[in-house]
C-alpha cells in the first residue's frame, strides 16, 4: 500500500466508523495520546526487548501514522504530494 492508498483507506475507514465527526483539535489530541502510548512502548522495549513487545510497538506506530493521515484528511492535505515536496527539500538541505 502506498501513501495515497493509505490516505484513502483512512478516509473511508474514518467515515465508516464515524471518526470523521471529530474536529481537528480532537484528532490532534488523539494523535498526541497515541504518541504517548508509542513512547511508553519504546521505553518498555528498551528494558525488555522481546517479540511480543515489538509487535505492540508496531501497533502503536500504526496508530500514530493513522491519526496523522486522518488529520491530513480533515485539513485537506495530500500527504503523497507533501512527502514528495519535503523529500526534495531535504535532498538539498544540510544538517550540522
Amino acid at each position: 500500500m502506498n501513501t495515497a492508498e493509505l490516505q484513502q483507506y483512512v478516509k473511508e475507514f474514518s467515515k465508516t466508523k464515524g471518526f470523521d465527526e471529530s474536529t481537528i483539535e480532537q484528532r490532534t489530541l488523539y494523535l498526541m495520546t497515541e504518541v504517548g502510548e508509542l513512547a511508553k512502548e519504546v521505553l518498555s522495549v528498551s528494558f525488555h526487548p522481546d517479540a511480543e513487545k515489538k509487535e505492540n510497538l508496531g501497533h502503536e506506530m500504526y496508530d500514530v501514522v493513522w491519526n496523522i493521515f486522518d488529520l491530513a484528511n480533515k485539513l485537506g492535505i495530500d500527504l503523497d504530494q507533501a512527502f514528495k515536496q519535503k523529500m526534495e527539500i531535504n535532498e538539498k538541505r544540510t544538517w550540522g
